[in-house]
């Protein structure tokens, strides 16, 4: 491909050369630039590549594209493009360069502190109840059809997102459905993308600090950046920040929420509990009217679903795939239910610090059980305020406890043990809880002691697929391991 097809929506200074030169690759990464290739210098937080970009020469890349000044001379024979910003120009030349894929496509991007990984899942499952073929891109990786990848980022580097875009539209996808993160909108990564359809969760702090936003400030101005590159807004009316979040917008706006004000909203909320169900269900108001059932627990799954509905109802699917995508979707290691008996519930969740933690046991506790069982463990060569704060909220909010293993890396699995007995100690010095070191044990010994109406929630780990032991990883599918041990005592 010529230089001079790549650039028609770029700003730049040719610097030297030509833009007849020709480009059979875009790298960001100088070690693995090919003969041919097209080389953008990044200045990142840790290191600048403009730097690079006489090595890169040297190894035969035909195109440098620089965000700074650089010692031009001794790059005779290579095409010099200046840019302003050259994490846009990544952006912009792998769009051009895999085709434009995101304009082919239908694109939904969600953006939030909370619920962005679950309202993801419930769109998608109502558009594919409506028949479309969706790609999904965010926390727990990419998939579409029969594919899973996993990230790195939430949202990817422009270059690895609008390959991905390719090999979604190649693939026969008609739609994609991506968590767009306050990193990815503030480091470029979805430039060139125009969004058909954004949606905005809800915002608290979170990612302020060093290599991230410097204040909360920061943190919403970039959020609110995906509704200057969107045609249609899908958000939260109940949320405070959402007044900032949306200054300077330039979509069109609709609203969900519980208030009068919302276009979609619920009409209150009813908890439901079965053997193979744990969800809740409410009536929707506003601009349409129907009764809405949810496979996933508790108030904030009653905002996720109305996000969906509301992203629905902008791109007009019927109501069936509505009923249809919410009452079938589960996300993975997110409240998962294992539905194994009629007698007690099992169910898999990520959370792996205090405050998610204790949001999880506050949303199952509504649904009154007869014990709350949580069986966790905390992370090695991690912050031991995390290991303190989770042992201290079970002690408070589970009935019963059993301290186990999570990832535990290179630490002893007795230290990490005796620092959430520590926390326990604090949040109720009288907690029942038993300590099972081996997590495989651990999951035998919840399944084998489980009471009538029991809820046992299996907290740390969620989606992964490893355990974690002296930096050794080992397969470690924490759903197939109970259903396993399920099968094999013969549990109904």
């Amino acid at each position: 491909m010529k230089l001079v097809d790549l650039v028609k929506e770029l700003d730049y200074t040719l610097r030297q050369g030509s833009l007849s030169t020709e480009v059979n690759g875009i790298y960001y990464d100088s070690r693995k630039v090919q003969k041919g290739g097209l080389f953008v210098c990044i200045t990142g937080t840790q290191r600048d590549s403009h730097d690079l970009a006489r090595e890169c020469a040297e190894k035969g890349a035909s195109v440098i594209v620089i965000q700074r000044e650089i010692q031009l001379e001794p790059l005779g024979g290579v095409t010099i493009l200046q840019v302003d910003k050259s994490r846009k120009a990544l952006a912009i030349l792998s769009a051009a360069f895999f085709g434009w894929p995101a304009r082919k496509m239908t694109m939904i991007g969600v953006t939030g502190t909370k619920g962005k990984t679950t309202t993801t899942h419930l769109i998608k499952g109502v558009l594919e109840a409506a028949g479309r073929k969706v790609g999904m891109i965010g926390t727990n990786g990419v998939s579409y059809g029969d594919v899973h990848q996993e990230t790195i980022n939430t949202t990817p580097e422009s270059y690895e997102l609008q390959r991905i875009f390719s090999q979604m539209l190649e693939a026969g996808c008609d739609t994609v459905v991506m968590e767009v993160s306050s990193q990815g909108l503030m480091l470029d990564r979805v430039a060139g993308i125009r969004f058909d359809v954004g949606v905005f969760t809800n915002l608290s702090p979170d990612h302020i600090g060093p290599g991230e936003h410097s204040s909360f400030e920061e943190y919403r101005y970039w959020k609110g950046r995906l509704f200057r590159r969107c045609e249609v807004g899908v958000v939260n009316i109940d949320d405070e920040n959402t007044p900032a979040l949306l200054e300077d917008h330039t979509c069109r706006l609709v609203t969900f929420g519980h208030g009068e004000k919302a276009d979609y909203r619920a009409d209150g909320y009813e908890l439901l509990r079965t053997p193979d169900f744990l969800g809740v269900q409410f009536r929707l108001t506003g601009l349409d009217e129907m009764d809405v059932r949810v496979n996933m627990p508790g108030a904030f799954s009653v905002y996720n679903a109305l996000a969906a509905i509301s992203v629905a109802k902008v791109l007009v699917l019927p109501d069936q795939a509505i009923h249809d995508g919410l009452a079938r979707t589960q996300v993975k290691g997110r409240v998962e239910l294992v539905p194994i008996s009629k007698k007690f519930t099992i169910l898999i969740d990520y959370a792996h610090n205090e405050v998610s933690t204790e949001s999880l046991l506050t949303t199952l506790r509504a649904y009154q059980p007869h014990r709350l069982v949580v069986i966790f463990g905390c992370g090695g060569n991690r912050s031991k305020l995390r290991r303190y704060g989770m042992g201290e909220v079970c002690a408070r909010m589970a009935d019963f406890s059993i301290l186990t293993e999570d990832n535990n890396r290179y630490e002893a699995i007795e230290d990490i043990l005796a620092d959430i007995r520590e926390g326990m100690a604090k949040g109720n010095k009288n907690a029942a809880y038993v300590e099972i070191p081996d997590r495989l044990d651990a999951i035998h010994y919840a399944i084998d002691h489980a009471q009538e109406g029991d809820l046992i929630a299996l907290i740390g780990k969620g989606h992964e697929t490893y355990r974690d032991r002296q930096g050794v990883k080992t397969p470690f599918l924490e759903r197939e391991l109970i259903e396993e041990y399920a099968a094999e005592k013969g549990i109904e």
